[in-house]
């Protein structure tokens, strides 16, 4: 005796038990109440899919519960199970609590075999129509239940209609299917070895099975993986009483949309079939016609149609993908849910129903995904364009850019000066080859990881990016790229998709971002709903300027070693690295201040009233140096030349000396950030001058200018209280000599392990904290993070050892504990002390709902990433994102 439920009829079912009932089967049973046309049926819940997949066992518990269900359908439809007379047929459908088009798996017309066909040709009057449906059960019963290979079934039809000169299944005469029935049967018994089952009892039971089972089949676990749905939600089965859309001219079969998933437009969108059953629409058997040709063949049903849509659209209050059929003039929904849409699609439907009064604007918003809002602001590959890919590698930076190959920074510049989409390709980039980013539509990269240098600048700049592509040999010397047995020189126009990570041959059609008023609006109405702000990283007064337009509130992260890498600057910088007394470094520094100082001028200027925090130097200075190897050639040249001892020659040796003396076993955990500052005090006294002069300046014209200034790399008390005090000391320094007074606030990046646990020691001096993750996780994990994405990540998280790339989502369990434990001990010392993020985790949707959990003030992203992380914070506060 079955003490649980685990059978409902659609009459017991409500749309509140999706996750009991699957979304399918909730759907039906609310149709249902509503006293919608929805042929009889039950829903097996997916506790039993889950119970199922531990112990098939559980089959023999529900099944006198199922037998009960179908004779309750016996008594409902007035057909019999296995009747030879008037036999009941069912659908067996998949149904999970989230719904997953065509992922799992479906078979119709069971409960047919030599006896029942032939009753169901009796009943029907059609002898072709049950034959028809005969031949179909046996080819989906086969390919679901026992893999037998369908092409094996399409090659019997495909040859038989080119022997009758025909073109479509519907075409062909009953006399036909019958010997294809037969045809089909031996097949079915020459591929597993046994007989087709004739028993519709074994049938159904086996179809359920096969139903449960493949909710682990291989593409449900990868839908499931790309769209993070969970693994132990299981899936409904619905046995469903068959109509039959294929009976004759007055029946039809077809799918429609309340509003069109492409656009939003609030017309019916879809299409129908005369005479066919539902997967002969979506398998493109035959070419469907346009929903709205119904209204001319089928004017009373059309009509139907229209209203009952429009019925489920506002008793939903969302836009409806339904599934219907029409058996002799009678009208059936079969199925809705909500329905698929694009990104331009779910901005639309969600501004236009808040406008009819349809739904509220909270409703409006969680209809809207970060996900969406990403594919909104860049160019897409066009999904339905033949793509001849390359090679694949990391989706470092997503877009699409079509250009000319070029492997040097110095061509992509000179070429895009002139006009040219080109492609920069090379093995790795680094912080000389911007120039040649900025000017390229995309950039690819043999190695490096998601949060490369090429990356990270690619997702800064909006450029599509695919990185740590391993499998493509780039050779910059001899202009070619290399990968799956084809090598393209320079010139050859490639495509980038860096949504997917894939490099395609030749010009592919892209589609342009969509987004307007609508998508204004919405995002106008995430800050409404938001708990925490959404500010900016951004390096140049351009970058500040973008960042304002896309609605960030603030700058979260300025970075100046960024300013350096101009060519007019880096000289100079080159200049102050190679000084070997304190008054060559201070003339060098003379020559930066002034630069820097008109920087921040125009960074203040276009952040007008908003908060700008200031990074003091951060990297190591070896990277602002030539490269070792280059140098040896210059000089080799010039001894060549017999000028080895000229002062071109004594300076390049000067700077090889330079260079071998920076150069550290692991320079990101060397001599950089508030260690430089500490050594070479000089260089930090000069960026903090150089900041509150410009401050200075803009107050003193009535610009409202509010400068933060952050110590990156601290790890203790000590180093904290000393730039505190150098802080203070130089800011007052400046109010004296120009007599202007001015606010500010000096805090620090929280990115050593040690600085999370020692933040009340920190929090005594620091006014702000800033976690900069990137960092935070490379030292929380022991991990040099290029190089753990290109050997072993991405295989840890094949193997579930992560559920995502740490350096992508926030290791909520690691680096998370320790950003909790931060921002509890700060705010122990100063309750009022404003913590955000400013890696590159703050524009990660599920990384922003752990910064809104831990109560953060503001998350700091690439100026492009802004608007993706404004929908996230508002549905992290709505709880929609976690």
């Amino acid at each position: 005796m079955v003490s649980k439920k685990y059978i409902y009829g659609f009459k017991e079912g409500s749309a509140d038990m999706r996750d009991l009932l699957g979304g399918k089967g909730a759907n039906l049973a609310e149709m249902v109440r509503s006293g919608l046309p929805v042929p009889s049926g039950f829903v097996i819940t997916t506790e039993v899919c889950l119970k199922y997949l531990k112990d098939p066992k559980i089959m023999d518990e529900i099944w006198d519960g199922v037998k009960s269900s179908i004779v309750s359908l016996e008594e409902e439809t007035g057909k019999k199970f296995n009747d030879r007379k008037n036999p009941l047929l069912v659908s067996v459908r998949s149904g999970a609590p989230i719904s997953m088009p065509g992922m799992m798996e479906t078979i119709l017309n069971l409960g047919l075999n030599d006896g029942t066909v032939e009753g169901l040709a009796e009943a029907s009057g059609n002898r072709r129509f049950a034959f028809d449906s005969y031949r179909r059960f046996i080819q989906m019963f086969s390919s679901v239940v026992d893999e037998v290979d369908s092409r094996k079934f399409e090659h019997i039809l495909e040859e038989r209609k080119k022997d009758l000169k025909i073109s479509f299944d519907n075409e062909i005469p009953a006399g036909e299917l019958e010997k294809i029935t037969a045809e089909f049967k031996k097949i079915y018994k020459a591929s597993t070895g046994a007989e087709f089952p004739t028993d519709p009892w074994e049938q159904l039971r086996k179809a359920i099975e096969a139903v449960f089972k493949s909710w682990n089949i291989p593409r449900a676990v990868t839908y499931r993986k790309i769209n993070k749905i969970a693994d132990d939600l299981g899936t409904a089965v619905n046995i469903v009483s068959m109509v039959f859309g294929n009976l004759g001219d007055d029946c039809g079969t077809g799918v429609c949309f309340t509003r069109s998933p492409s656009d939003g437009t609030n017309k019916l969108y879809g299409e129908f079939l005369i005479n066919a059953q539902g997967e002969d629409v979506v398998a493109g058997i035959r070419t469907p016609i346009h929903i709205d040709e119904m209204g001319k063949v089928m004017p009373d049903i059309f009509k139907e149609l229209c209203k009952l849509t429009s019925q489920l659209e506002r008793s939903y209050k969302e836009m409806q993908d339904i599934e219907f059929t029409i058996e002799r003039g009678k009208l059936y929904l079969l199925q809705t849910r909500a329905g698929k849409r694009t990104a331009a699609a779910a901005v639309k439907v969600a501004t236009d129903m808040v406008s009819e009064g349809l739904i509220d604007k909270k409703t409006a918003v969680s209809r809207v995904t970060p996900e969406q809002v990403e594919q909104l602001l860049h160019n897409q590959v066009d999904k339905n364009a033949k793509k001849d890919v390359i090679a694949a590698g990391l989706p470092a930076s997503p877009g699409a850019g079509v250009g000319r190959l070029v492997f040097d920074a110095d061509e992509a510049e000179a070429l895009g000066k002139k006009g040219e989409n080109v492609i920069l390709a090379r093995p790795e980039t680094c912080p000389d080859d911007i120039h040649g980013l900025f000017a390229s539509a995309a950039v690819i990269t043999s190695r490096g990881g998601m949060t490369s240098h090429a990356a990270v600048v690619a997702r800064g700049m909006g450029k599509p990016a695919v990185c740590g592509c391993e499998e493509m040999r780039i050779d910059p010397d001899a202009g070619t790229l290399t990968s799956r047995g084809r090598t393209f020189k320079k010139g050859d126009i490639v495509t980038v998709d860096g949504t997917t990570g894939t490099i395609l041959a030749g010009e592919v059609p892209l589609v342009e971002a969509a987004f307007g008023d609508d998508f204004k609006k919405i995002l106008d109405w995430a800050d409404e709903m938001a708990k925490q702000q959404v500010w900016a990283n951004a390096d140049t007064p351009e970058d500040a300027r973008r960042a304002r337009e896309f609605g960030a509130k603030g700058i979260g992260l300025c970075r100046t070693e960024h300013m350096f890498m101009a060519t007019d600057r880096l000289p100079v910088m080159q200049e102050l690295i190679v000084a070997d007394t304190l008054e060559d470094r201070l003339a060098a520094l003379g020559k930066l201040k002034v630069m820097q100082k008109g920087d921040f001028v125009d960074i203040f200027k276009a952040m007008d009233g908003f908060p700008v925090i200031v990074r003091l130097l951060d990297p190591p200075l070896h990277e602002f140096m030539p490269k070792e190897p280059a140098l040896l050639e210059e000089i080799s040249e010039l001894e060549k030349k017999g000028q080895g001892k000229s002062s071109d020659a004594l300076a390049l040796q000067r700077t090889l000396a330079k260079v071998r003396q920076l150069h550290e076993a692991n320079p990101m955990l060397g001599f950089r950030g508030c260690r430089l500052g500490m050594i070479y005090p000089e260089i930090y006294e000069m960026q903090i001058n150089a900041i509150f002069e410009a401050v200075a300046d803009l107050t003193a014209k009535k610009i409202s200018v509010r400068p933060e200034v952050m110590i990156p790399l601290v790890g203790t008390k000590f180093e904290m209280k000393f730039f505190r005090e150098m802080t203070d000391r130089l800011a007052g320094e400046v109010i004296k000599k120009t007599g202007v007074k001015f606010d500010y606030q000096v805090g620090t990046m929280i990115e050593l392990p040690r600085a999370a646990l020692v933040a009340d020691q920190l929090a005594e001096y620091a006014q702000f904290f800033s976690f900069g993750t990137n960092d935070l996780t490379q030292t929380t994990f022991g991990y040099s993070r290029d190089d753990a994405e290109g050997k072993f990540l991405f295989q840890y998280v094949e193997k579930g050892v992560f559920k995502e790339n740490p350096f992508s989502e926030l290791d909520r369990d690691g680096v998370g504990a320790l950003i909790k434990i931060g921002v509890e001990k700060g705010r122990s010392v100063d309750k009022n002390l404003s913590v955000g993020i400013c890696g590159e985790h703050g524009g990660n949707p599920a990384s922003i709902a752990f910064c809104r959990s831990v109560d953060m003030n503001y998350v700091s992203c690439s100026p492009f990433r802004v608007p993706v992380a404004r929908m996230a914070a508002a549905h992290a506060a709505l709880g929609t994102l976690k």
